[in-house]
């Protein structure tokens, strides 16, 4: 039954409703919401025009959902036609639908899990077609998984 406490055998006892807030005696939540941490998009912006810095950028970048074009078989699209091959990604499926046409296949994975999954000498490309495009060569993924073992492991 709501509000009873029903482990407790034979005995029931009332058990009052949940505060709102612990420790909050009953007061409300506020009503504005929590700052959250900027898009992989807005950090992409910032990040090109030199408003944050490449540790933060990294960090945003390993949390956030990362759009891969796919095809029929498993794994990373690379494009071979540039200086070294890179993999186009895009920081919204509305940015992967611009470059690759509403009908085309993709998955979705963390950056973290591409700095973790990209074949070596491979570099990427995100939002190809967007205005604040970013290339990742190779050695920028290197610095990248270097980086991001010195985090996780000291």
């Amino acid at each position: 039954m709501y509000g009873y406490d029903q482990s407790a055998g034979t005995q029931q006892g009332y058990v009052p409703p949940q505060q709102t807030m612990p420790g909050g005696y009953g007061q409300q939540a506020p009503a504005y919401p929590e700052p959250s941490a900027p898009s992989l998009a807005d950090a992409v912006r910032a990040f090109t025009t030199g408003q944050m810095a490449a540790e933060d950028f990294q960090q945003i970048f390993a949390t956030s959902k990362v759009y891969c074009p796919r095809g029929d078989n498993p794994g990373f699209l690379a494009l071979h036609n540039t200086q070294q091959p890179v993999i186009p990604m895009f920081t919204s499926l509305k940015e992967l639908r611009r470059y690759a046409g509403k009908e085309s296949k993709y998955f979705v994975i963390t950056g973290a899990e591409v700095i973790d999954l990209l074949p070596t000498g491979y570099g990427f490309v995100l939002d190809m077609e967007g205005e604040h495009r970013m290339v990742f060569d190779a050695k920028a993924v290197e610095q990248m998984v270097e980086f991001a073992m010195r985090r996780m492991y000291g």
